[in-house]
């Protein structure tokens, strides 16, 4: 009998040890997919309007500055470059302000073919990748130039058919550059003035933007300069000796255009 029992407490013992390496099991995968779509986001704090009046000698002599009247800030998630371009509707002629009232005729040799160029910008960061640049100016960090020496070093960048085509590697850019060298020559490398290490005010992600605008005596707009910075573009050298600018108000509009650099 005691054999008999010692055999059936073996036997299930056997039986247990063996129903705990039986387990059952069903396994199912879920495919997990991250979709890192690109970010390119630029902030400006600007006043929707930004007025120049020019009512005494003094001010069309030495010229008015806006000092930062636009802030802009980058946050991009890719390599990039940021550029400025001076646009207008062309009720006048692609390239000119836009002639919104006329005070008069003004007389012999007025005109109202007042190039887009003739409002300088000055940023407070310099561009990072200004060496990727071929031109005389890589970008509109220089200090405005005094009224008596004009200079191209500050005049806006337009496009002369006003169709929006991008400066080259011999016009200014506020950050990054036309060029296809690589990270850190002809493009800053994505980030955010929220994270960038070196303080968001003194960072290639902030900028703070000046505006100027010198009429001259006579009326000629000396810092109006072509795209190259080189080329005078002043109301003589657009529409010929004896011209001045015809009173009046005028309008045109900066557009501020952040892309990814390829």
């Amino acid at each position: 009998m005691k054999k008999i029992k010692v055999l059936a407490v073996a036997a299930a013992a056997m039986l247990i040890s063996t129903g705990a390496f039986a387990q059952l099991q069903d396994q199912k995968d879920v495919t997990v997919t991250m979709d890192l779509q690109p970010i390119l986001q630029l902030n400006m704090s600007t006043p929707n309007q930004v007025d120049f009046t020019f009512d005494n000698i003094n001010e069309y002599y030495a010229g008015i500055t806006k000092y930062g009247a636009t802030i802009l800030k980058v946050s991009s998630t890719v390599n990039w470059d940021l550029y400025a371009i001076g646009r207008s509707n062309g009720n006048v002629a692609a390239g000119f302000w836009d002639q919104q009232i006329r005070y008069g005729t003004g007389g012999t040799g007025a005109t109202n073919r007042l190039p887009l160029s003739a409002l300088e910008l000055r940023q407070t960061t310099p561009n990072a990748n200004a060496a990727a640049a071929t031109g005389a100016f890589a970008d509109y960090s220089a200090v405005f130039p005094p009224v008596a020496t004009p200079s191209g070093s500050n005049s806006l960048y337009v496009d002369p058919a006003n169709t929006g085509t991008p400066p080259t590697a011999n016009n200014k850019y506020i950050a990054g550059h036309r060029g296809t060298t690589a990270v850190g020559d002809d493009a800053v490398a994505g980030g955010s003035y929220l994270t960038a290490a070196a303080g968001a005010l003194t960072s290639d992600y902030y900028y703070s933007i000046d505006y100027r605008i010198v009429p001259g005596l006579p009326s000629v707009f000396p810092m109006a300069f072509a795209a190259d910075g080189t080329t005078p573009e002043n109301l003589v050298a657009a529409n010929g000796a004896g011209s001045y600018a015809q009173p009046g108000v005028y309008t045109m509009y900066v557009q501020y255009i952040l892309l990814e650099d390829q």
